[in-house]
């Protein structure tokens, strides 16, 4: 693959972040559908909605951007850029992300 040869060559500082961006996103997404939704949910408790809401966002906006620096960077094509946004939405998606961009390395 034409990714796997040009990895070799730049710096994959931008991949690391990246990849580390996308496991706390996708850390943070899984609190917020599995603790604290349910908290407000069933337990009436909506605080945790709001901080894990706000982290969360945060987080997202931090995954965009460093998405869009490793596409740049590293050349990716448009269609593996999307699906690595579109797995941004999927419970544990970021995950299978990262085990398929290290086994590129």
């Amino acid at each position: 693959m034409k990714i796997k040869n040009k990895l070799k060559i730049l710096d994959k500082k931008t991949l690391t972040l990246f990849l580390k961006i996308g496991f706390a996103e996708g850390v943070s997404f899984l609190v917020l559908l599995f603790i604290a939704m349910p908290l407000k949910y069933f337990m009436g408790l909506p605080l945790p909605v709001r901080v894990m809401g706000m982290i969360h966002g945060v987080l997202f906006i931090w995954y965009v951007i460093a998405l869009l620096k490793a596409t740049l960077e590293y050349q990716w094509s448009f269609k593996k850029a999307a699906i690595a946004f579109l797995l941004s939405f999927l419970p544990f998606g970021t995950f299978y992300l990262e085990r398929t961009l290290k086994e590129e390395l």
